[in-house]
């Protein structure tokens, strides 16, 4: 990986290119406030983060301090690939995505509906042909066809169904926001000291060392039988996983002095009785936050709910 210096976050900041579900941009004025102190210190030199996502928190991160190089998985092939081209073919990538938006925006009514279902219908007939281990061209198309449907469908969330095809519906957005050149040149930047990586969690432990900080953000545990969790790739994350995942973060604990923070649901806000996070993680400390959550498909049950913060330090 190639080492950089500091960038310096102002007064423009990269933010994340994709919404995607339980993203933290609106958690990171208090996420700093649980961050390790070794940070600011320069004490801490990489960044691991085994469950990307829209990769908020490590943008926040490599903007605020002297990170020298960063680890990024996500067990999804096809957000791994985004990234990869963001970091690698960033001026193809732009002008694949300008061409989508004159498109669309020369649409309207349901001419824009049809255009949506064309470029689903090509991403969801390009999957069988991708290959996820070479770097292509066709890696910089199907980027800009992933990054122009997370714009345009029902709620800007990636959803797939069993067979790994994006089903999300059209959704009726006046000017949506395709492309940004300037943020993606500054996430490309930012990615630079990325090595980025498809694989579950626990590929994150040879990368794992004393210096490191590690932040997890798994797929949270519904917190009652009707919370809205959009699903972002096959694979459920169940509760035989968040036990393995507890003890992957207890064993990195355990084996290196490294700085770890892992996100996730509070069940007490449906059950006061739920202690499901409490048990597992009672060797470390457990902190809440709030954030502006839909937990329950009828709108007067939405709105601010605790979330936890666990850490080692």
């Amino acid at each position: 990986m190639t080492q950089t210096t500091h960038i310096d976050p102002a007064p423009a900041t990269a933010k994340p290119f994709l919404k995607w579900a339980g993203g933290k941009g609106q958690l990171l004025s208090q996420y700093r406030e649980y961050y390790p102190g070794e940070l600011a210190q320069g004490d801490i030199h990489r960044y691991v983060e085994p469950f990307l996502g829209g990769g908020a928190v490590f943008l926040d991160v490599v903007q605020r301090y002297p990170i020298e190089e960063a680890v990024l998985i996500d067990i999804n092939p096809e957000l791994v690939l985004v990234y990869r081209v963001v970091q690698q073919k960033p001026q193809g990538l732009i002008e694949l995505l300008r061409g989508h938006r004159e498109a669309y925006y020369a649409r309207s009514g349901e001419r824009r509906e049809e255009y949506f279902y064309e470029i689903r219908a090509a991403y969801n007939a390009q999957q069988a042909k991708i290959d996820h281990d070479h770097f292509s061209d066709v890696w910089v198309v199907r980027a800009a066809y992933m990054i122009f449907l997370n714009k345009t469908c029902y709620n800007g969330l990636y959803r797939v169904n069993a067979k790994g095809g994006f089903n999300a519906p059209f959704g009726r957005y006046e000017r949506p926001a395709i492309v940004n050149e300037e943020n993606i040149l500054r996430v490309s930047a930012l990615l630079q000291i990325a090595e980025l990586r498809v694989g579950p969690f626990q590929e994150a432990a040879s990368f794992v060392h004393d210096h490191a900080f590690v932040y997890f953000d798994p797929p949270y545990r519904p917190i009652s039988p009707t919370a809205s969790f959009t699903s972002y790739s096959k694979a459920r994350f169940t509760d035989a996983d968040q036990r393995a995942l507890a003890e992957f973060f207890a064993h990195l604990d355990r084996e290196t002095h490294a700085k770890l923070m892992l996100s996730n649901s509070d069940p007490t806000n449906i059950d006061p009785q739920d202690r499901f996070f409490e048990t597992l993680y009672d060797a470390f400390h457990i902190h809440k936050v709030y954030a502006n959550r839909m937990i329950n498909s009828h709108a007067h049950k939405r709105g601010k709910i605790t979330e936890l913060l666990i850490t080692n330090y």
